[in-house]
């Protein structure tokens, strides 16, 4: 259309008919906002000038993308793995492991890798207010923004992390449910990158109901058992189970 107003079209109907697939459906609105009884030929001058300024922008973009592909060839493999992960796409994989690296050795755990990325719940606070100005620092801006925006798109999505977020902004402000999808992000990113073998597995959506299931199933036979006069201690085998999931207790 912009190009076609460049070379002289001015009547809105021919210039409307121009449109394609969903804008179709838009016709009248089109015709009323291509009135060009006001455009003039300096006008057309500056738009092919802007238009040209855009391809030309446009083409940069292409070449910085092949450029970015190749430099990437040689961690096709871990960039496959986090693409695989909610939230996360070929561009984010590609932004986080230029910022992190694939090397997690140098984190011990992923909990540290979440610190040094400044993802991690504060430390510094007392009676809940926060000890200092920016006391915990701001970490990796460039990871910060890619793990952020991977935590929106998570959140919008029917899985696991899409879920978990759901859950986190019926109690806390949005932002801070998006610190802590970013946190989980991370560490499964930790996760992949130190196993090369590792591919990433969605819990589902029916995840923590799952799970609430089988608590309110293991505290019934808890129960069934001391009315039958014994008492029963409940630990989880797993020492790593979230506690949250299934916590110890104790029947009296």
């Amino acid at each position: 259309m912009l190009a076609a107003i460049i070379a002289g079209q001015r009547d809105p109907e021919v210039l409307a008919q121009m449109a394609r697939t969903r804008m179709r459906g838009k016709i009248a609105q089109l015709e009323e906002a291509l009135d060009c009884s006001f455009f003039t030929g300096q006008h057309a001058f500056i738009l092919q000038m802007m238009l040209a300024n855009i391809d030309h922008l446009t083409a940069q973009v292409k070449e910085l993308t092949a450029r970015i592909d190749e430099l990437c060839e040689p961690y096709e493999r871990q960039i496959a793995q986090l693409d695989a992960v909610p939230g996360f796409g070929v561009i984010t994989a590609q932004d986080i492991t230029g910022e992190i690296g694939v090397d997690m050795s140098v984190f011990p755990t992923a909990g540290h890798l979440c610190s040094w990325a400044r993802q991690a719940p504060r430390v510094r606070e007392s009676a809940g207010k926060r000890k200092g100005k920016n006391a915990t620092g701001q970490g990796n801006p460039y990871l910060g923004g890619a793990l952020g925006e991977s935590a929106v798109n998570a959140g919008r999505t029917q899985t696991f992390l899409g879920v978990k977020y759901r859950r986190l902004i019926r109690h806390m402000p949005k932002k801070k449910a998006q610190g802590a999808i970013s946190r989980t992000q991370l560490v499964i990113t930790c996760e992949l990158l130190s196993d090369p073998d590792a591919g990433y597995e969605d819990l589902g959506t029916g995840y923590y109901e799952q799970r609430a299931n089988i608590r309110r199933e293991v505290r019934n036979h808890a129960r069934a058992i001391e009315r039958r006069g014994y008492r029963v201690i409940l630990e989880p085998i797993d020492p790593g189970l979230d506690p949250d999931i299934l916590p110890v207790t104790k029947a009296s």
